[in-house]
């Protein structure tokens, strides 16, 4: 799979050093979806159990225990996921994963 902003996921650990700890579980989790060819959401489901799958191609995953999420768009026919949104379970907590 392609992931559509490394970026963003490097400025959330970089920028606060209260992040520090997503780093690792962050780029292990950036490797395994690299590594993936999901075509639908089973796939990914069977990948990551933890996993949510959302609507229209929308996922939450679970990042170091729970303590982060990562929402993702994945665009199944192109293999592309675009990370819509990375944050501690709090901030998830306050968006709606579905629209951000």
């Amino acid at each position: 799979m392609r992931v559509i902003a490394l970026g963003t996921l490097k400025v959330f650990v970089d920028r606060t050093p209260a992040h520090e700890d997503a780093r690792q579980p962050v780029m292990a989790w950036y490797r395994q979806v690299r590594a993936a060819s999901w075509a639908t959401p089973a796939d990914v489901k069977r990948d990551i159990r933890s996993a949510s799958i959302l609507r229209d191609g929308r996922v939450v995953f679970n990042i170091a225990g729970n303590k982060y999420r990562i929402v993702a768009w994945i665009n199944f026919p192109y293999r592309v996921v675009y990370v819509r949104f990375v944050g501690t379970h709090a901030q998830y907590d306050a968006i709606d994963a579905q629209t951000v």
